[in-house]
């Protein structure tokens, strides 16, 4: 009786503990730019935000907007660890980027050892693309899980 009464209890903490998870967003942003003039970071928000005090529903009747200040959205609180360009005046720089992936892999390390899984890893590039293209960044969310 013992051990069906603990492996019930057992049961249901794991029920518990899956349903309970937590998720955590970082941010890397990898200048494209030529001449190594833009900045590259990872970014990590140390607050949180309720997404609902930002959202509205909109019907084909209602046509209400939020009135709340934008400002209100920024997140004031991050940690910002640089990272290196992929372009200098000579091009693009091998270097530069295994050293962002050195600088990367110690963050999701880090993440790791602190109990977080990494869940998903979603990218893009968002390039001007026009006549002279000179701006540009390479975007990476890493999102973990506890």
């Amino acid at each position: 009786m013992k051990k069906i009464i603990l492996a019930a209890v057992v049961l249901f903490a794991a029920t518990f503990t899956m349903s309970a998870q937590q998720y955590r967003v970082i941010t890397s942003v990898e200048s494209i730019v030529p001449n190594g003039l833009g900045r590259s970071r990872i970014i990590n928000a140390l607050e949180e935000k309720d997404y609902k005090e930002f959202t509205t529903v909109q019907t084909e009747d209602d046509n209400t907007r939020n009135k709340s200040d934008r400002s209100e959205i920024r997140v004031k609180n991050f940690e910002e660890t640089k990272l290196l360009n992929f372009y200098n005046l000579g091009g693009i720089r091998f270097q530069n980027i295994a050293a962002n992936d050195a600088v990367i892999t110690s963050m999701i390390n880090d993440m790791i050892s602190n109990g977080w899984e990494l869940a998903f890893v979603v990218s893009g590039v968002e390039s001007e693309g026009g006549k002279g293209d000179g701006q540009g960044i390479f975007i990476t969310r890493y999102i973990f899980r506890k």
